[in-house]
């Protein structure tokens, strides 16, 4: 805990030298060698993992998108919902306008991260595929959503969280919301490079046609991933600010993002199924498959992000509370001294 102190320093009337005995500070240029180490095996690290999560991206997309121009047109046109729901919690923050570079490194460690879920999910996919009917349900919980999680919190925790402008709890759901909108934008790519790429299509109608679904299908996706790793970046700001419990913290955010996450993963075949066969007996005419899945991602999404919205105006209340509370004070302090 922050405030904890040794025996001596809280027996210590302050009057004594303490250093080395029961505090330290730099002094020595030992002191400072130490000082200097330990900050450049904390970049070390920062920039080993970004390198490693830059080499996982290009061997995971490597040279095989034939048509870089269009597959991004079609990553753009997925990622607007999402880019839409991110905006939203960056406007609700009260404290301050967060910057733009802060923003943008964290979209773009979201991009990177990504790759090790990815990874990840690959390498243990197989052996929960040997389990039948559960198999892939545990997979969702124990693997999908912890890990996918904690790789968007990965990316605000390497840069934003480390920054003076990360000053506020509400922060964590800005940087969380932006790594999560990273996270989709590469997924969707992906995606969409996978079911478009095979049939060798010239830009046009018949690419459109080919890719326009699944860019509906990803743009439905991607706000769930701003929601969820919106819930989790707000704890990470609330961990920054409670230091005494910061793991626990950390841990609680992550468990909602995760099952959120996975709950999602796990439901929406069967969900949007129900709702298709429901709308096959009321609706007169044939219903595509894809406006059942639009129909469960929107209740579903449109739950969690309630949930969300409800969290954001609290600390937006109670900041306004406190601050008019204050104003009321100080104006009270001024008439007394007038």
């Amino acid at each position: 805990m922050t405030n904890e102190r040794d025996p001596i320093e809280r027996a210590s009337s302050g009057s004594l030298d303490l250093y080395d005995v029961s505090t330290w500070e730099e002094r020595s240029s030992l002191d400072g060698l130490s000082v200097f180490l330990w900050k450049l095996m904390a970049v070390t690290f920062r920039s080993v993992i970004i390198l490693v999560a830059l080499a996982l991206l290009i061997g995971i997309v490597g040279f095989s998108i034939t048509s870089p121009l269009e597959i991004g047109v079609l990553t753009v046109l997925s990622v607007i919902p999402a880019l839409a729901l991110a905006g939203y919690v960056y406007y609700s923050d009260v404290t301050s306008n967060e910057p733009l570079s802060l923003l943008v490194a964290t979209f773009l460690l979201g991009v990177l991260t990504a790759n090790f879920a990815a990874l990840i999910n690959s390498a243990f996919s197989p052996y929960f595929q040997l389990i039948p009917v559960v198999g892939m349900v545990f997979f969702y919980y124990l693997i999908v959503g912890p890990v996918e999680e904690t790789v968007k919190l990965l990316a605000v925790r390497l840069y934003a969280y480390r920054s003076d402008r990360f000053d506020a709890v509400i922060d964590g759901a800005v940087y969380g919301a932006m790594a999560g909108l990273g996270f989709a934008t590469i997924e969707n790519a992906l995606y969409i490079t996978q079911g478009v790429e095979p049939a060798q299509l010239e830009f046009g109608a018949e690419l459109i046609g080919v890719g326009g679904q699944i860019t509906a299908v990803r743009a439905l996706a991607g706000p769930g991933h701003v929601i969820y790793s919106a819930f989790a970046g707000y704890y990470l700001g609330l961990a920054k600010f409670n230091n005494e419990n910061r793991g626990p913290i950390v841990v609680k955010g992550l468990l909602i993002a995760a099952f959120i996450h996975g709950t999602y993963n796990t439901t929406v075949g069967l969900g949007s199924g129900l709702i298709w066969l429901a709308m096959q007996v009321v609706v007169p005419f044939a219903v595509p498959q894809l406006a059942a899945y639009l129909a469960y991602v929107i209740l579903y999404d449109g739950f969690f992000g309630y949930l969300l919205y409800r969290k954001i105006k609290r600390y937006r209340n109670t900041y306004w509370a406190v601050h008019d509370d204050k104003t009321v004070r100080d104006e009270s302090v001024v008439e007394e001294s007038t």
